[in-house]
C-alpha cells in the first residue's frame, strides 16, 4: 500500500497524530439547547455529520491512492465553479493535505464567464476566508456561447470546451502539475450509459487521464463518492453555492434521463448502482468483442487450463 493510501486508511495518518486532531476540529458542535430531547437530537445530528465527513475523506483518499492522483511536490489546481461538488472537493483536499505523508500545494481557480447577474464577489470572499491561494480568471465565454448556440439548444458542450481551453492555459501559467475536477461516482456512471446508449461505445470518465492537449494530468478525486453524500456535505458545511445560470440552469436532457434511470434502479434494487460502478474497474477484454483489446484472430488452444477462461456451455 502506498504512503498516501496508509494515511487515508489509518486514523492517525501513520504517525500517531494529525488525523484525529483535524477530525476534532471539523466536528460540528451541538447547540446549547435547554430541552433534553433537543440536545439529544443536536448531538445525534453532529455525530452523523462527523461520520459523513470521515466517510468522504476515506473514499477520496482511497481514490487518490488507488490511481496515484497526487504525489509529493505536486501543485494541484482545483477547479471551483461554485457548485456543491467543487466546493466539497476543495474542502476535502484541504483536510487531506494536512494528513498526507507527502507534501503538495493547492490553488483554487474559478472561471468568471461573465454570466449576467453572476455574483463575482462571493467566491473571492469565501476563498480568502478559508485561507487557500486562489485565482479568479475572467473570460467572456457567455457571449460566445449565446452567439453560436441557437435559442433553446443545449449549450453545455460548447461551454465546456471553451472553459476547458481557458483552464488549461491557467494551469500552465500557474505551474500546476495536476488539474482536479469535482466529478463524482454518479457523473461517471451517467457518462458511461450516455456513451453506451447514444454513442455505441463502452466509455466513461476516467479517474485520472492526460488532457486532450497532451500537457496536463487531470484527476477526479471524488470518483468513489455518491452525489447524494456530496449534497448532504455541502448543506452541512454551508458552502456559498452559485448555480449555473448560463442557460437558465438548463440541463442536458439525456444526462438527466440517465440520472433518473440510475435513481430508479437504486430505489428498486438497492446496491445495483454500486455494483455497476464496480464493474467499470473489472473489465474482462477476452469476454467482450473489441479486437483492439484482445487478439481474437490469433487465439489458439495451448493445452494449459485457464481458471479465468470461458465455460463454453455455461
Amino acid at each position: 500500500m502506498s504512503a498516501l493510501a496508509e494515511a487515508t486508511a489509518r486514523p492517525d495518518g501513520g504517525n500517531g497524530s494529525g488525523w484525529a486532531a483535524v477530525e476534532l476540529k471539523s466536528r460540528p458542535r451541538a447547540a446549547a439547547i435547554e430541552a433534553p430531547q433537543d440536545r439529544t437530537a443536536a448531538l445525534r445530528a453532529a455525530r452523523e455529520s462527523h461520520k459523513l465527513e470521515k466517510r468522504l475523506l476515506r473514499m477520496t483518499g482511497q481514490a487518490i491512492a488507488d490511481y496515484s492522483m497526487i504525489e509529493g511536490g505536486d501543485r494541484v489546481m482545483v477547479c471551483v465553479s461554485g457548485g456543491k461538488d467543487s466546493h466539497s472537493l476543495l474542502k476535502l483536499l484541504m483536510t487531506l493535505r494536512g494528513r498526507a505523508p507527502v507534501r503538495f500545494e493547492l490553488v483554487a481557480v474559478n472561471l468568471d464567464q461573465k454570466q449576467p447577474g453572476f455574483p463575482a464577489e462571493v467566491l473571492p470572499a469565501y476563498l480568502s476566508g478559508i485561507g487557500v491561494p486562489f485565482r479568479i480568471e475572467t473570460q467572456d465565454t457567455y457571449s460566445v456561447v449565446r452567439r453560436l448556440i441557437p435559442e433553446g439548444s443545449t449549450a453545455c458542450s460548447l461551454c465546456s470546451r471553451l472553459r476547458r481551453g481557458v483552464l488549461y492555459r491557467v494551469a500552465r501559467e500557474l505551474g500546476a502539475t495536476k488539474i482536479a475536477l469535482g466529478h463524482h461516482r454518479d457523473d461517471i456512471l451517467a457518462t458511461f450509459f450516455l456513451n453506451l446508449f447514444y454513442g455505441g461505445r463502452m466509455k466513461a470518465m476516467s479517474p485520472k487521464l492526460v488532457s486532450d492537449d497532451g500537457r496536463h494530468v487531470v484527476i477526479r478525486p471524488l470518483a468513489y463518492v455518491r452525489e447524494v453524500d456530496l449534497a448532504r456535505f455541502a448543506q452541512q458545511c454551508g458552502f456559498p453555492i452559485i448555480p449555473c445560470d448560463l442557460c437558465g440552469s438548463q440541463e442536458n436532457l439525456q444526462r438527466k434521463q440517465m440520472r433518473e434511470m440510475l435513481d430508479e434502479w437504486e430505489r428498486r434494487h438497492p446496491g445495483r448502482v454500486q455494483t455497476i460502478f464496480n464493474a467499470l474497474g473489472r473489465v474482462v477484454p477476452s469476454h467482450l468483442m473489441d479486437s483492439a483489446l484482445f487478439d481474437f484472430r490469433g487465439l489458439r488452444p495451448d493445452g494449459v487450463p485457464d481458471p479465468a477462461g470461458d465455460i463454453a456451455f455455461d
